[in-house]
């Protein structure tokens, strides 16, 4: 991975922060993208002073095409040799039955898990074809597998993730283009704060009693993908923490 450059989404917290360290300690380049950017500021000032990392920071919310085409466009043009695509940017808002759903958290779950990866990985993948090379890495979920009561939305749109990755796959069989999904159960990260709006005391319940994976795990996984052979492609990974059997059957510790 050394001077490799690595383009990852929702880079300020969690699963992409721990890919962007991982990465910058192997000697990577970064293009970082969040939609916090004086927290972008903060890691790319962090991961030079550790690693000497050279790195691209932009704000940029993945929801919009217009924001999206602008930044990817706009890249310097040795900055546009992107090796690895990181799509990890998404979230989850609410956990309700359908019926009673909100719409605004169904739109926003839509338009950043499902359209976000779509805007981004249109604009990269051409830049990757034009050289015929690179990898794209899409962070599913145990949630695109099965479906989990009052979750059907995200989980929709984490089946969505998981399609339009067998989709690229086929569609790039002709090239040496690499795609992989990794799919997580349990991880503590700012997900289900974000899912309840910022409630500690709901978010903190869901892991409680359980060891979950966490954020470095999930960069563990997504490096072991990337830096396999060139003839080599982890097709898919599902990661679960001990004691998560799938998205429902959990033992906690009383």
């Amino acid at each position: 991975m050394k001077n490799k450059t690595i383009f990852i989404t929702g880079a300020t917290s969690g699963i992409g922060l721990s890919c962007a360290g991982l990465f910058a300690e192997k000697g990577a380049n970064l293009i970082l993208a969040g939609r916090r950017k004086e927290r972008l500021k903060e890691i790319e000032t962090d991961l030079k002073k550790k690693f000497k990392t050279k790195s691209l920071i932009f704000q940029l919310d993945v929801r919009k095409y217009s924001s999206v085409k602008k930044a990817v466009d706009g890249l310097p043009e040795k900055w546009k040799n992107i090796d690895v695509l990181v799509n990890n940017a998404g979230l989850s808002r609410g956990l309700d039955k359908l019926h009673e759903g909100r719409l605004d958290d169904w739109e926003e779950m839509i338009d950043t898990n499902i359209k976000g990866l779509l805007y981004v990985s249109r604009m990269v993948i051409p830049l990757m074809a034009k050289r015929n090379s690179g990898h794209i890495i899409n962070i599913g979920s145990i949630a695109g597998h099965e479906v989990y009561p009052k979750g059907s939305v995200y989980c929709a749109t984490k089946h969505a993730v998981d399609a339009i990755t067998k989709g690229m796959r086929l569609d790039l069989v002709d090239s040496n283009i690499r795609v992989t999904t990794i799919d997580p159960g349990m991880v503590e990260t700012e997900f289900s704060l974000v899912r309840f709006r910022g409630n500690k005391d709901k978010a903190k319940v869901v892991y409680t009693g359980i060891t979950p994976l966490t954020p470095g795990d999930i960069a563990d996984a997504v490096f072991y993908a990337a830096s396999r052979p060139e003839n080599v492609v982890v097709a898919e990974m599902l990661l679960l923490p001990n004691k998560q059997a799938s998205s429902t059957i959990v033992f906690r510790n009383s």
